[in-house]
């Protein structure tokens, strides 16, 4: 008789009798049936205990607005997720080089101005500006796109008109401070960025690989790369929006140079879409105009699953540069275009 695949069937493979060690389990799956069981006994246990307390309105608070979050966000990340992938699939990098100027400071305010023509939130232009950046395009022009196509499309543009009736002086102020910063953090980056502090992703075509294939492999990894930053930014935005209590706003609303800086700050932590963003600045009746356009610039460019997206696909050390040099620049372009149209 002879088994040589039988476990610990070594010694004699041809005795009829197997040792006394054959048949028995391997240490690990000896443990899998009591990790099993204290898993179930800690859900048993967790569910008498938590159970009681998972209807408290502060925690339904907080799953409303982190289911908001996503549900709102994931249709645009997988816009922008299929365009990057296209993007870098389809697109030649010489057609770059003919849409764009070569000089770097003379690309940038025609990538912000190309924002027009991308209907999404910024969760969408994160992978579009890494699919520019992997296709050649110069970095300090694709995060002007990056920054500008969620500001002053067409859909947040009409959004922000419906959202303040008889005001079209608002919805030309947002677009005209959203594309300034635009120009003006690209044109900051290219001049005080180091290639260091910027990781542009590597999509080089793998031999032999079909298009079709590259286009769903590029897909299949942006997107899971992504969702996972936006969930733990969604995760941060909810929990701020519960510990964070409203009274402490309407205590600076009168304020006029703090109140600009608590709507900044407040658009950060909220992290609405860019799409629904002017019907809660509409609704922030004790703030000033000035405050309010303020709170429209920052929340595209600067919020917390934005913050975790660019840091996941950039790397740290850029989103640690980039996102407060946007902040400051969004403010200060913010009081100066409300001191001037506001």
């Amino acid at each position: 008789m002879s088994d040589r695949t039988t476990l610990d069937w070594t010694a004699d493979p041809d005795s009829p009798v197997p040792p006394p060690s054959w048949g028995r389990r391997a240490p690990e799956a000896q443990v899998i049936p009591w990790v099993f069981a204290a898993l179930v006994g800690f859900l048993l246990i967790g569910n008498l205990i938590l159970a009681p307390h998972l209807t408290a309105p502060a925690l339904r608070t907080w799953s409303t607005i982190f289911v908001a979050i996503c549900v709102q966000a994931v249709p645009f990340l997988v816009l922008g997720v299929a365009l990057s992938a296209a993007i870098t699939v389809f697109v030649p990098p010489s057609f770059w080089t003919r849409a764009l100027p070569r000089r770097p400071y003379a690309a940038v305010p025609v990538a912000g101005a190309a924002g027009l023509v991308l209907p999404g939130c910024e969760c969408a232009s994160v992978p579009v500006a890494s699919g520019l950046m992997a296709r050649g395009v110069t970095p300090s022009a694709a995060l002007a796109f990056l920054l500008a196509s969620p500001a002053i499309n067409p859909v947040v543009l009409v959004a922000t008109a419906v959202a303040f009736p008889g005001q079209p002086v608002m919805v030309l102020a947002r677009f005209a401070a959203s594309l300034a910063v635009a120009v003006l953090a690209g044109w900051a980056w290219q001049w005080l960025g180091r290639p260091g502090w910027l990781r542009i992703p590597d999509r080089a075509p793998v031999p032999g690989e079909s298009r079709a294939s590259a286009f769903l492999s590029a897909m299949r990894h942006d997107i899971l790369h992504a969702g996972g930053f936006l969930v733990v930014g969604a995760l941060t935005a909810a929990t701020l929006n519960v510990v964070v209590p409203r009274s402490w706003l309407a205590a600076v609303g009168d304020v006029p140079v703090l109140s600009v800086l608590v709507l900044a700050s407040l658009a950060v932590l909220l992290s609405i879409c860019s799409e629904a963003d002017a019907f809660v600045a509409a609704s922030l009746s004790t703030f000033s105009p000035t405050a309010k356009l303020a709170f429209l610039v920052v929340g595209p460019m600067v919020d917390l699953k934005l913050i975790a997206l660019q840091a996941g696909t950039f790397g740290r050390a850029f989103a640690a540069r980039f996102v407060p040099l946007t902040f400051v620049l969004a403010i200060g372009v913010s009081l100066l275009v409300g001191w001037v149209l506001l």
